[in-house]
């Protein structure tokens, strides 16, 4: 069934990705620009293509999306649905952003199926158990060189509980200041599911979540979980990378500066 869902969660990630790219390469990225977050309006048009898509398939399947909250169904999967991943990369011109579509079995919210596509850089990836695949080959967190941590590239994300809390955003500032003291490089990213594709084929070293989001966790973690990471956790804090040791070590990095939120 996850090969099944899979294929859904592809096609409609790229029906979205299609015009997503349309609309960034023709310049139509208007937005509406808030102090803590942007709104572009191709988000909820991409999101609705996704949706439609995803209840016609599955018309019993429960949805989750970003921007229209949550669609009720009694069927054993729920899909999380992330159709504009980095918007304010996408408004600002940056091509680093993506859409996100994930299948989670509805009894234990459990991803089994995701795709994520990255429209301008005309890039697809789909993980179901046991796979997955970068443009259509397979691929794995150890593919090409794996460097030790110490030489390595890791990215950094935080969730709402920690981009709206004060003292949560100067500890998560503390704890990406620590990471790049382990790591050659951390990168804090503002649109996690590109850097979750890249990780799923060795191109990035390691991920440290704090209070993620699902609708960028539930597809990544997938994607580096099928692709051979492996997953060290304590709380809301976690880590991936291709072995026990690099994981437990990106952990202890964080746990050691990290202070609970109030």
């Amino acid at each position: 069934m996850s090969t099944e869902l899979a294929a859904v969660a592809r096609t409609a990630a790229e029906e979205a990705g299609a015009y997503l790219r349309e609309r960034f390469a023709d310049g139509t990225t208007d937005a509406e620009y808030g102090t803590t977050d942007v709104k572009a309006h191709a988000d909820h048009e991409a999101e609705r293509r996704v949706v439609d898509h995803l209840r016609a398939e599955f018309p019993t399947h429960a949805v989750t999306a970003e921007e229209s909250g949550h669609h009720d169904g009694d069927g054993d999967y729920r899909w999380v649905v992330d159709a504009l991943d980095g918007t304010n990369n996408f408004a600002a011109g940056i091509p680093t952003f993506g859409v996100a579509v994930a299948a989670v079995d509805a009894a234990t919210d459990d991803p089994v199926a995701a795709a994520v596509v990255l429209p301008a850089l005309a890039d697809t990836y789909v993980a179901a158990r046991g796979r997955v695949t970068y443009n259509g080959t397979a691929v794995s967190v150890t593919d090409g060189e794996t460097p030790p941590l110490a030489t390595g590239t890791v990215a950094f994300v935080i969730g709402d509980p920690v981009v709206y809390d004060g003292p949560g955003r100067k500890n998560a500032d503390e704890i990406r200041w620590e990471l790049g003291q382990t790591a050659k490089r951390c990168i804090q990213t503002w649109a996690p599911v590109v850097h979750w594709a890249l990780l799923s084929r060795g191109a990035l070293d390691g991920f440290v979540c704090l209070h993620p989001d699902e609708r960028e966790q539930l597809p990544g973690e997938l994607l580096a979980t099928e692709a051979g990471c492996v997953r060290r956790a304590e709380g809301p804090l976690s880590a991936f990378a291709p072995t026990g040791d690099a994981a437990g070590e990106l952990l202890e990095t964080a746990l050691s500066v990290r202070e609970p939120l109030d």
